[in-house]
């Protein structure tokens, strides 16, 4: 539930009308999402041996703090907590608060719908991670059964829609291709954060492989009925034509009563996604405190709950702001350049980590192993990078908020790194 919780938010609800305008065919919009599929189940596998290798609190932190230096393990907590994480939260906080207030016709501002949903699920996260887990259970429980309904009354109740591609639309190029990959990456990222509860996991060398595995397959099975039906309900023009596809198709099947439903289901769904984060990714910024590398009091653990009640309120404070500036798209193209740069160097500690227990050095990981490696890694690694190259390339001035966050990490770590070495020598 964890894993599939952090990859299923809002965007496979609305994510294929921007994938249907980027590449025009059903051909190649199906394509972008099998291989957003195949390329979030590569990374399950990577990940799945190094949490069989390293079942440490932090996840993606401690893999690049072991493999290469407490630097880089520092920039990418750093552009976690004000880029990556804070940052698709807030798009999905927004999206639930367009929809609750849809549903309910409450009169209140966006930002205070989405502010008292983060404070909601804070709380319910300061409570224990056993409370944070049933609630995930249960909101990713609510999710897949709404899933599930879009894709059947899809099916029984709706036509299929034919149309013939003009030749201008059969026209692609490795750049639109790349450019559709975009939001299918971002619907499919978020499987890497249950890794950051390994510590909290029972037997996680043996629990968290598993869930990896199965979570993700589970959400392929998902994105790809979601995908077919929007295709054959509502063909690829009129599914670049609307922003709201399973709207469009739930309305077509079951009327008004359709579009009520599953506009219900992604304020579910929503709700879902950013319980996940707030239960998961704060395990990242106490790795950091914990290390020396950020404020103590990040560090600090309730005694009762064991749980990192600081780092879970500053990360979602940090989204509250974040929330109250820039768009939909601009978050989303500057939190896919930062992910995905680290996604890609990640998944290379398996390199260092597999080098290191050949000689002895460190114990291989137990029963887990990425399939087709080194071949397959290398090509997980290239498609990460190349996914933030044509970011770039596509989107240079939202790519830059990113980059220029990241570099403004150095003299933070450089500040942390000497202070730490400074009350350690006094020690």
């Amino acid at each position: 539930m964890l894993v599939m919780g952090g990859i299923v938010g809002s965007g496979i609800f609305m994510n294929p009308y921007v994938v249907a305008q980027r590449v025009h065919t059903p051909a190649l919009i199906m394509a972008a999402w099998i291989l957003g599929g195949i390329v979030g189940v590569g990374g399950a596998f990577i990940w799945a041996e190094l949490a069989a290798t390293l079942p440490a609190v932090g996840g993606q932190y401690a893999y690049l703090r072991e493999a290469y230096h407490p630097a880089v393990a520092f920039l990418y907590g750093w552009v976690l907590l004000l880029v990556i994480q804070t940052g698709g939260m807030a798009v999905v906080a927004i999206t639930f608060a367009r929809y609750f207030i849809e549903l309910t016709g409450l009169r209140a501002p966006e930002w205070v719908v989405a502010t008292a949903a983060l404070a909601t699920l804070t709380i319910i996260n300061c409570l224990g991670v056993k409370t944070g887990g049933r609630t995930q259970s249960a909101l990713m429980v609510m999710k897949i059964v709404a899933i599930c309904a879009l894709v059947i009354a899809g099916l029984a109740l709706t036509g299929k829609h034919a149309t013939i591609a003009t030749a201008a639309e059969r026209d692609w190029s490795l750049t639109s291709f790349g450019a559709a990959m975009v939001p299918v990456l971002f619907a499919y990222g978020g499987w890497q954060t249950a890794n950051f509860l390994a510590a909290e996991v029972r037997e996680p060398k043996k629990n968290l492989p598993r869930g990896l595995l199965f979570g993700v397959l589970g959400v392929v099975v998902l994105y790809f009925g979601v995908n077919w039906v929007c295709l054959r309900a509502l063909g690829s023009r009129g599914l670049a034509a609307t922003t709201t596809p399973a709207t469009a198709v739930m309305r077509m099947a079951w009327g008004q009563r359709g579009a009520t439903f599953i506009a219900a289901a992604i304020a579910i769904s929503t709700l879902g996604f950013l319980s996940q984060a707030i239960l998961t990714a704060p395990r990242v910024y106490f790795a950091m405190a914990d290390d020396g590398l950020f404020f103590r009091a990040i560090a600090w653990l309730d005694p009762r709950t064991r749980v990192p009640v600081v780092a879970i309120v500053l990360q979602s404070v940090w989204t509250m702001v974040i929330a109250l500036s820039g768009r939909y798209e601009q978050i989303l193209n500057y939190v896919i350049s930062m992910d995905f740069l680290f996604f890609g160097l990640t998944a290379t500690t398996i390199f260092v980590f597999r080098g290191r227990a050949a000689r002895g050095q460190m114990s291989a990981s137990e029963g887990y192993r990425m399939p087709g490696h080194p071949v397959s890694t290398v090509m997980f690694v290239a498609i990460c990078w190349w996914v933030v190259a044509n970011t770039i390339y596509r989107y240079p001035q939202n790519s830059l908020i990113g980059f220029v966050l990241l570099l403004a990490g150095i003299p933070v770590y450089w500040f942390w790194s000497r202070r730490a070495a400074s009350r350690s020598a006094a020690s």
